[in-house]
């Protein structure tokens, strides 16, 4: 009885990774057949930013923190559309699984949620760190990019992009229309991003602006890359991961929550 219900497990995780494997392929499918929507708009912005406000600003800005403008910045902006582009990559596809119906084909399968969940966060977290890729690989035509400290600069962008693919499900869990999807990038994640220390360092505020700034997790994700690309951070690292280990779980255990629900889903 044992080796028969060893044997059933086994088949059953083997399944489990089958269809793992077949969400995050179609998702990265997805985003490389589209990908003058995923992949070039981001990248076009980008290098905007670093025209505008690293080469035309910066130089009249001079140095922040010890380091020219446009290397300081660089850490903010890579980080910037990595949240933006796994947050929109996986609240725009969850949804759009809603919105045709074909969602229902994964709640009546045999499939468990943490497979749904952990499927559609991968491919989203690979167009986030495919888009960071291609604007650091941007970056090194503006400006000298340093690596001190890999792992840290690794695990931050690997850590922010899962938290905002799993805020971004969430968003699409509970979005009704098209509209929902964007009322929360518009209104509350580009201006956490803007104001979490991507431009200028917090030291440069007044005390009120510095400790409402510290109340902003993304600020802490930027530092946290700033220190893997420049070796300097405005926060303890060790704060910035908590923080960050906090949210991956808190929103993980929502999303598994809502899935096995049917929050949204079979309404």
């Amino acid at each position: 009885m044992s080796a028969a219900r060893h044997d059933h497990a086994e088949v059953r995780m083997r399944d489990n990774w089958i269809a793992l494997g077949t969400i995050v392929r179609r998702e990265i499918v997805r985003i490389l057949r589209i990908w003058g929507q995923t992949l070039v708009p981001p990248a076009i912005t980008m290098t905007l930013y670093f025209l505008i406000f690293g080469g035309l600003i910066g130089s009249r800005i001079g140095e922040m923190g010890g380091f020219s403008y446009m290397e300081f910045i660089v850490p903010g902006l890579v980080m910037m559309s990595v949240i933006q582009n796994s947050y929109g990559n996986i609240s725009s596809s969850f949804f759009g699984a809603k919105f045709g119906r074909h969602i229902e084909e994964l709640l009546v399968s045999p499939m468990p949620s943490w497979v749904v969940l952990t499927g559609y966060v991968a491919g989203a977290v690979a167009r986030g760190l495919a888009v960071g890729a291609i604007v650091l690989c941007i970056a090194m035509l503006f400006t000298t990019v340093r690596i001190p400290h890999p792992l840290v600069t690794f695990s931050t962008v690997l850590l922010g992009a899962t938290i905002f693919a799993l805020a971004g499900f969430v968003n699409a869990v509970y979005a009704k229309k098209f509209d929902d999807v964007a009322i929360v990038p518009i209104f509350i994640l580009t201006p956490l991003t803007y104001l979490g220390g991507v431009f200028y360092s917090v030291s440069l505020l007044p005390g009120w602006a510095e400790a409402a700034t510290h109340a902003n997790p993304i600020f802490y994700m930027v530092n946290a890359f700033r220190y893997g690309l420049l070796g300097q951070s405005d926060v303890p690292l060790w704060i910035a991961y908590a923080l960050m280990l906090f949210f991956v779980v808190a929103l993980a255990t929502l999303g598994l929550m809502l899935l096995r629900r049917g929050v949204g889903l079979r309404s």
